[in-house]
């Protein structure tokens, strides 16, 4: 199995129906698979709530959308400039819940993406706009505005993490904000490199926050100690859970709390690229315990807690797309700690995960010429 990071995130790699994109190995599978469209190194996929159209980011910067109902296609313009190298591009798509009942036209759409700064450094945006609809195959951004960035910008293309979450009274923005391979900014307070954070909807600190009254940057900061997060979402009795990358093993889920600190780099199931040692977590030091972890790594892409109703013996579980393992995987989330059930093995490395208006699950494959597949019971 490949090391968490030393492969995962560079898309090294089909059309046609289940059969030839499902490995020989491992459980029999209770889906069958149908190819949606396919496009080029998508990152992030997800539905406009309350429609069938379902959006994609690719990660050299291009932001597109397909109607999985009638299979129309179509782009979106005005998107930000990216940053496009290494883990670097455009990020996560995220719209609001409570704009479910709006048209298409007019919704508030939110963009994560990696930005350059000075002197051969980036960080992570997020931008805000208005989303225009010209015709059933073109839409723009209008109003689009950077409301947050990762403080500070750093050298390197790697472990930008940015995925987007609203929590679930539609309040706040939840961004998942990776430590860019430098490590000791995730325990620094006054940084939000290996952070969570949590921010009203025009980006600003929400109020409540576990560090509020110290004001600044530190004020965004919800959870610490992270390492990349590629995945996060809620369960149904509204808590947070997020995914992310191990060293050389020591991928995680953990069950995310206001003002927990999860260890990295000070504690890891994992040890560095090089060999050298790190601290397993233990319940006697100090940090939140990861509620699952994996070595050899799982590589995930991203998470969903699946809600739906067609695929009854998912429901609640976290479903992982992994990109080294080449796997969907199939974890239950029990109290606050978690098990992986079973996994389910594919040809290619899977980057993305959307749960579908009817309870379909869909999902991206990683790199070049990456299909988006259905997934429905067998």
């Amino acid at each position: 199995m490949l090391a968490s990071c030393a492969n995962a995130e560079t898309g090294d790699s089909g059309a046609g129906t289940a059969e030839p994109i499902i490995a020989s190995t491992g459980p029999a599978f209770p889906f069958t698979a149908s190819k949606v469209a396919a496009f080029e190194e998508p990152w992030a996929i997800a539905f406009a709530p309350g429609t069938a159209v379902l959006f994609v980011t690719e990660k050299s910067g291009q932001l597109k959308f397909v109607d999985t109902a009638s299979g129309t296609q179509g782009t979106v313009s005005g998107v930000p400039t990216v940053d496009y190298g290494g883990q670097g591009g455009l990020g996560d798509v995220a719209f609001l819940p409570g704009e479910a009942s709006k048209m298409l036209g007019g919704r508030t759409i939110y963009l994560s993406w990696a930005e350059a700064g000075e002197t051969d450094t980036r960080g992570a945006a997020v931008g805000r706009g208005k989303l225009v609809c010209a015709t059933a195959t073109a839409c723009s951004l209008e109003d689009f505005k950077v409301i947050w960035r990762q403080t500070p910008k750093v050298t390197g293309r790697g472990h930008y993490s940015h995925r987007l979450t609203f929590s679930p009274d539609g309040k706040y923005l939840f961004v998942a904000s990776g430590e860019r391979q430098k490590m000791q900014p995730a325990q620094d307070t006054g940084a939000t490199l290996g952070k969570i954070v949590r921010l009203n909807l025009d980006g600003t600190p929400a109020a409540g926050n576990p560090m509020a009254a110290q004001g600044g940057v530190t004020a965004e900061i919800w959870s610490m100690g992270h390492r990349n997060i590629l995945g996060i979402d809620w369960d149904a009795q509204g808590r947070l859970w997020e995914v992310e990358h191990g060293p050389a093993g020591g991928d995680e889920l953990n069950l995310v709390k206001p003002g927990a600190n999860y260890g990295w780099p000070v504690r890891s199931n994992g040890n560095h690229y090089n060999g050298e040692n790190i601290p397993d977590h233990d319940p006697s030091d100090g940090f939140a315990q990861p509620a699952a972890s994996w070595t050899p790594v799982i590589a995930p892409g991203d998470m969903l807690i699946y809600s739906g109703t067609l695929f009854p013996a998912w429901k609640g579980h976290a479903l992982m797309p992994g990109l080294g393992s080449k796997a969907l995987v199939d974890v239950a989330l029990e109290g606050e700690t978690a098990r992986e059930v079973t996994r389910y093995g594919f040809e290619r490395r899977l980057r993305s995960i959307a749960e579908g208006p009817d309870g379909a699950v869909y999902v991206a494959e990683d790199g070049k010429g990456a299909a988006v597949f259905r997934l429905a019971p067998r």
